[in-house]
Order: structure tokens, then sequence, then C-alpha cells
């Protein structure tokens, strides 16, 4: 029988994080649980951290999957400096709170929005 050939390649930089590092902060700054990012790519939450934690090697299908479940490019997912085509989306959070918001009577969502631009002024400076 034939050996089997291995090859040793040298490791990919992705510049400060690893591939698998790099999927838990795109999950987290979209505002999904590792439960949630299962549950879309039908998964069980242990096979997304051992994803995160590159206890487990990212094939291309399972980087197509990520990609389609983070609702980003697969270039985001495996390019170190790609950005969005259109730039960054705003957390699940952050489009959960702006719904809420919405809700709420004129008069208090002006409030909350004033409170919002002062917090945000202050940071600026």
């Amino acid at each position: 029988m034939p050996k089997k050939r291995t090859v040793e390649l040298p490791p990919i930089s992705f510049g400060n994080e690893t591939l698998g590092q790099r999927l838990a902060r795109l999950r987290k700054e979209r505002g999904f649980t590792q439960v949630q990012i299962a549950e879309k790519i039908g998964l069980i939450q242990t096979l997304i951290s051992d994803y995160e934690t590159d206890r487990l090697k990212l094939s291309a299908e399972m980087a197509v999957r990520f990609s389609m479940a983070l609702g980003i490019s697969i270039e985001e997912v495996l390019h170190p400096d790609a950005q969005g085509s259109v730039g960054k989306k705003p957390s699940r959070k952050v489009l959960r709170r702006l719904e809420q918001i919405e809700t709420l009577p004129s008069r208090k969502q002006e409030a909350l929005l004033t409170t919002i631009d002062t917090f945000i002024a202050a940071a600026a400076k």
C-alpha cells in the first residue's frame, strides 16, 4: 500500500488573533451567542466552541456557513484586513434596542436620543 503523504504548511498569519478567535470576535460583534450561531449553521454549541478555540480546523464549507450565519462575506471571515462591503454592521443588541426605542412615544424618544448624543459628544473629547 502506498504511503500517505503529509505536507507541513507554515501557519497563516491572521494578525494578532487566530482564525478561531476571529470567528468568536465576529460572532460577538454581531450580538450572537454560540447557541444561536449553532442553530443557524445546523451544529451543536460545543462544535462552535471547538472552532472558536481552534480545536477544529475550519473547512471551506464551514467558512461559508459561518459567513452566511453571521451575515458577512467569506472575505471578512478569512482575511485579517478585510472590511465589509458596506462597512461594519451594527450588532444585533444595538438593533434590538433601536427597535425598542422606536416603540416609545416621540417625547421619550427625543429625551433618550438627547442623552445618547450627550454621551457620544463627551466621549469624542
